[in-house]
Protein backbone atom coordinates (compact mmCIF):
# COMPACT_ATOMS: atom_id res chain seq x y z
CA UNK A 1 0.00 0.00 0.00
CA UNK A 2 2.28 2.42 0.57
CA UNK A 3 5.34 1.87 -2.23
CA UNK A 4 8.09 4.47 -3.13
CA UNK A 5 5.82 6.57 -5.46
CA UNK A 6 2.69 5.94 -3.83
CA UNK A 7 2.79 9.57 -1.86
CA UNK A 8 4.45 12.47 -1.70
CA UNK A 9 7.48 12.74 -0.02
CA UNK A 10 6.94 14.27 3.74
CA UNK A 11 3.69 13.30 4.19
CA UNK A 12 1.94 10.35 6.15
CA UNK A 13 -0.29 7.80 5.09
CA UNK A 14 -3.43 9.43 6.55
CA UNK A 15 -3.68 12.82 6.12
CA UNK A 16 -6.18 14.79 7.16
CA UNK A 17 -8.13 17.36 5.24
CA UNK A 18 -10.20 20.32 7.15
CA UNK A 19 -12.98 22.25 5.85
CA UNK A 20 -13.51 25.74 7.17
CA UNK A 21 -15.48 28.88 6.45
CA UNK A 22 -12.47 31.10 6.23
CA UNK A 23 -9.14 28.81 5.54
CA UNK A 24 -7.03 32.17 5.42
CA UNK A 25 -8.31 32.63 8.78
CA UNK A 26 -7.94 28.82 10.04
CA UNK A 27 -4.37 28.67 8.88
CA UNK A 28 -3.04 32.24 10.71
CA UNK A 29 -4.87 30.51 13.34
CA UNK A 30 -2.87 27.17 12.93
CA UNK A 31 0.00 28.71 12.86
CA UNK A 32 0.11 30.71 16.38
CA UNK A 33 -1.84 28.02 18.11
CA UNK A 34 -0.37 25.01 16.72
CA UNK A 35 3.11 26.06 15.47
CA UNK A 36 2.37 25.41 11.85
CA UNK A 37 3.99 25.89 8.66
CA UNK A 38 2.14 27.03 5.36
CA UNK A 39 3.42 24.74 2.48
CA UNK A 40 1.70 25.42 -0.19
CA UNK A 41 -1.77 27.75 -0.82
CA UNK A 42 -4.10 27.86 -3.82
CA UNK A 43 -6.55 30.74 -4.28
CA UNK A 44 -10.17 30.03 -5.32
CA UNK A 45 -11.74 30.66 -8.17
CA UNK A 46 -11.38 34.72 -9.35
CA UNK A 47 -8.25 35.00 -6.56
CA UNK A 48 -11.08 34.73 -3.88
CA UNK A 49 -10.86 31.73 -1.04
CA UNK A 50 -8.80 29.21 -0.45
CA UNK A 51 -9.29 26.05 -2.72
CA UNK A 52 -6.92 24.20 -1.39
CA UNK A 53 -3.97 24.48 1.06
CA UNK A 54 -0.91 22.68 3.03
CA UNK A 55 0.37 23.61 6.12
CA UNK A 56 2.79 21.12 8.25
CA UNK A 57 2.48 21.00 11.94
CA UNK A 58 5.24 19.03 13.81
CA UNK A 59 5.85 16.13 11.49
CA UNK A 60 2.58 15.91 9.82
CA UNK A 61 0.83 17.90 7.07
CA UNK A 62 -3.15 18.75 7.62
CA UNK A 63 -4.84 20.03 3.88
CA UNK A 64 -7.54 22.92 4.11
CA UNK A 65 -9.88 24.63 2.23
CA UNK A 66 -12.74 26.88 2.29
CA UNK A 67 -15.81 25.26 2.35
CA UNK A 68 -17.17 24.95 -1.10
CA UNK A 69 -21.18 24.10 -2.07
CA UNK A 70 -20.22 22.87 -5.43
CA UNK A 71 -19.68 19.02 -6.50
CA UNK A 72 -17.58 18.30 -3.41
CA UNK A 73 -20.67 19.67 -0.97
CA UNK A 74 -17.59 20.21 1.40
CA UNK A 75 -19.18 21.50 4.59
CA UNK A 76 -17.29 23.50 7.82
CA UNK A 77 -17.78 21.64 11.13
CA UNK A 78 -19.86 24.99 11.65
CA UNK A 79 -22.29 24.42 8.61
CA UNK A 80 -23.21 20.95 10.30
CA UNK A 81 -23.14 21.87 13.62
CA UNK A 82 -20.58 19.10 14.74
CA UNK A 83 -17.45 17.52 13.75
CA UNK A 84 -17.29 13.66 13.89
CA UNK A 85 -13.61 13.82 13.90
CA UNK A 86 -10.61 14.70 16.25
CA UNK A 87 -7.31 15.35 15.51
CA UNK A 88 -4.92 13.78 17.51
CA UNK A 89 -1.48 15.76 18.79
CA UNK A 90 1.68 13.64 20.33
CA UNK A 91 3.86 16.50 21.34
CA UNK A 92 6.79 16.56 23.88
CA UNK A 93 5.31 19.19 26.38
CA UNK A 94 1.47 18.88 26.16
CA UNK A 95 1.30 21.49 28.73
CA UNK A 96 2.94 24.33 27.02
CA UNK A 97 0.56 23.29 23.51
CA UNK A 98 -2.27 23.45 24.99
CA UNK A 99 -2.16 26.54 26.97
CA UNK A 100 -0.91 28.57 23.61
CA UNK A 101 -4.00 26.79 21.50
CA UNK A 102 -6.42 28.15 24.53
CA UNK A 103 -4.15 31.79 24.31
CA UNK A 104 -4.93 31.73 20.84
CA UNK A 105 -8.83 30.74 20.61
CA UNK A 106 -9.27 27.31 21.16
CA UNK A 107 -12.07 26.68 23.68
CA UNK A 108 -10.90 24.07 26.56
CA UNK A 109 -13.20 20.64 25.64
CA UNK A 110 -11.90 18.46 28.10
CA UNK A 111 -8.86 19.53 30.64
CA UNK A 112 -5.33 18.58 30.57
CA UNK A 113 -5.15 15.74 33.01
CA UNK A 114 -3.26 12.43 33.99
CA UNK A 115 -4.90 9.70 31.54
CA UNK A 116 -4.69 5.77 32.28
CA UNK A 117 -3.40 4.82 29.42
CA UNK A 118 -0.14 6.79 30.44
CA UNK A 119 -0.75 10.29 28.65
CA UNK A 120 -1.49 13.35 29.89
CA UNK A 121 -4.01 14.14 27.62
CA UNK A 122 -6.58 17.45 27.21
CA UNK A 123 -9.33 18.53 24.14
CA UNK A 124 -9.76 21.57 22.81
CA UNK A 125 -12.15 22.97 20.18
CA UNK A 126 -10.75 25.92 17.33
CA UNK A 127 -12.22 29.05 16.51
CA UNK A 128 -13.96 26.78 12.93
CA UNK A 129 -15.23 23.93 15.13
CA UNK A 130 -12.33 21.48 14.72
CA UNK A 131 -11.56 19.14 17.93
CA UNK A 132 -8.20 18.65 18.85
CA UNK A 133 -6.71 16.37 21.34
CA UNK A 134 -3.24 16.73 22.19
CA UNK A 135 -0.92 14.45 24.71
CA UNK A 136 2.50 13.95 25.91
CA UNK A 137 3.28 10.28 27.15
CA UNK A 138 4.72 10.32 30.66
CA UNK A 139 4.40 6.74 31.32
CA UNK A 140 4.55 3.18 28.92
CA UNK A 141 2.30 0.23 29.70
CA UNK A 142 2.05 -3.00 28.66
CA UNK A 143 -0.80 -4.25 27.00
CA UNK A 144 -1.57 -6.37 30.60
CA UNK A 145 -1.44 -3.63 32.51
CA UNK A 146 -3.25 -1.07 30.23
CA UNK A 147 -6.00 -3.40 30.18
CA UNK A 148 -6.06 -3.34 33.67
CA UNK A 149 -5.97 0.54 34.02
CA UNK A 150 -8.85 0.93 31.97
CA UNK A 151 -11.20 -2.05 34.01
CA UNK A 152 -10.44 0.28 37.07
CA UNK A 153 -10.73 3.07 34.74
CA UNK A 154 -14.56 2.11 33.57
CA UNK A 155 -15.90 0.45 37.28
CA UNK A 156 -14.90 3.49 38.97
CA UNK A 157 -17.30 4.94 41.12
CA UNK A 158 -18.69 8.36 39.45
CA UNK A 159 -17.72 11.55 41.95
Amino acid sequence: MTGDNSQLSGYNTVTAYLIVKDARQALDFYRDAFGGEELLCLAGPDGEGVLHCEMRIGNSVVMIADESVGSTSARAPESLGATSVTLHLYVDDVDTLFHQAVENGCKVAMPLYDAFWGDRYGKVTDPFGHEWSMSTRVRNLSNEELKLAADEYMNAPSA
